[in-house]
């Protein structure tokens, strides 16, 4: 799972994923690359209409030349402010990331398949949930200015 928790003062507070789904096959990829965090964000700049200042943890893909050359040609849209090295607790996203293992922690699944579409029903719930995304931002103590 990749995710973004997104905020504007006096708007809706936004969550945008994607889930990935790992079978083995060798052709598929393991996990998410730069390309995947660098389309997130784009998908995020089309739907939110505006600029972007992204606070990111310190994931080692996060730290790519691909994903900082993105950055930097993007500059005019795109603002990154990284996070202290372990530092979950200012991380709204890992609020979300909690909320979707607690939801599907007993969950007795018969394959992948059922645990992927359990997990995209939790974060389906949680994108109609402002509120609840309010709350992650909330858990950090930190507020965005208005």
């Amino acid at each position: 799972m990749v995710g973004m928790t997104c905020y504007k003062p006096g708007q809706r507070s936004r969550l945008f994923y994607a889930v990935r789904e790992y079978t083995g096959r060798k052709d598929q990829p393991k996990g998410f690359g730069w390309r995947d965090f660098r389309d997130l964000m784009v998908r995020a700049r089309i739907q939110l209409g505006g600029p972007i200042v992204l606070v990111w943890d310190n994931v080692r893909l996060h730290l790519t030349k691909q994903l900082r050359e993105f950055i930097d040609a993007n500059a005019d849209w795109l603002t990154v402010f990284q996070l202290p090295t372990y530092a979950p607790d200012l991380n709204p996203t890992e609020g979300v990331w909690s909320l979707v293992k607690r939801d599907i922690g007993n969950l007795a699944a018969a394959n992948l398949g059922e645990v992927t579409r359990a997990v995209k029903r939790k974060l389906n719930t949680l994108q109609d949930r402002p509120d609840v995304i309010d709350g992650c931002l909330t858990g950090t103590g930190l507020m965005p200015d208005p």
